[in-house]
């Protein structure tokens, strides 16, 4: 029993000790937001300011290139909520149909689904760029929306697959009896008992496009249309003066969306995660 007890102790001083790691770049970022500009470099060894202040949230704030950072918070949401409600619409309509109705050809693209998790977003980026740019949609969002309205995620695809195959057909088979339409089936049964599964692909879809570098990196050119992770490297430019303190303070306020995202849809996400979604 007090050996139970002392392994207990060990493994929760280990936990926290991890955890104290893993958050340790989080909190000297917030500290730094709210040292001077210039004395950042040289107490980088200090986690606590000497003197608070708040010049680098109102400088930040300002922007660049005349631009306000609210404008690029505003063109990350739109992108991301956009792409959010994209991923949910296609993958959904897809895993249903490839977990309920059958036709020719379903196993096929059933494997294609998978062939698309195992090929590496490197490998089609100077594809889909040529033919975005023959499209005539770089420097616009496009590129960064209208892809996923057609399911291109594969796991989302395969995450709410194994979650309807852990749903009854006798409900199907009921409510053709009741003489609902495949339509009527998927809104008012499987929506409603996807919701975990749902939830897990909302919050994946919003990290992955509130984060993503490379795609904006490619298609925006107009400094009014960058969104949040490319407006973050503005402040640094080592071509000329960089206000790290401005950056650590705007990449502290692009956190908080993403962290009350993952508050607020956690139990979607855990019971997503660990009943049916992954369910092989």
């Amino acid at each position: 029993m007090i050996r139970k007890k002392k392994n207990n102790i060990i493994y929760h001083i280990l936990t926290l000790l991890g955890g104290i790691l893993m958050l340790y770049p989080l909190i000297w970022m917030l500290m730094s937001s709210f040292k001077e500009t210039n004395t950042i470099i040289n107490t980088a060894t200090q986690l606590f300011p000497e003197v608070v202040t708040f010049d680098n949230y109102q400088n930040g704030w300002r922007g660049v290139s005349h631009t306000t950072f609210g404008v690029f918070i505003k063109n990350t949401a739109f992108v991301t909520l956009t792409v959010v409600f994209g991923s949910l619409l296609s993958s959904s309509l897809v895993a249903y149909g490839l977990s309920r109705l059958r036709f020719k050809g379903r196993n096929i693209l059933f494997a294609l689904v998978l062939l698309t998790m195992m090929l590496p977003e490197q490998v089609m980026m100077i594809p889909q760029y040529l033919w975005y740019h023959n499209l005539g949609w770089v420097n616009s969002f496009k590129p960064l929306i209208i892809p996923y309205f057609f399911a291109i995620q594969g796991f989302f695809v395969y995450l709410l697959m194994n979650f309807i195959n852990g749903i009854p057909r006798e409900l199907d088979e009921a409510a053709k009896i009741d003489g609902c339409s495949y339509y009527t089936i998927f809104t008012k049964i499987f929506v409603p008992l996807m919701k975990p599964g749902l939830g897990t692909v909302a919050i994946f879809a919003f990290i992955n496009r509130w984060n993503d570098y490379m795609a904006p990196l490619l298609y925006l050119k107009k400094t009014k249309m960058y969104t949040i992770s490319i407006a973050l490297k503005l402040y640094c430019d080592p071509s000329s003066t960089s206000d790290y303190g401005a950056m650590f303070a705007m990449s502290t306020i692009s956190l908080v969306p993403v962290l009350l995202i993952f508050i607020f849809l956690q139990k979607y996400l855990v019971e997503g995660m660990s009943t049916q979604g992954l369910k092989g």
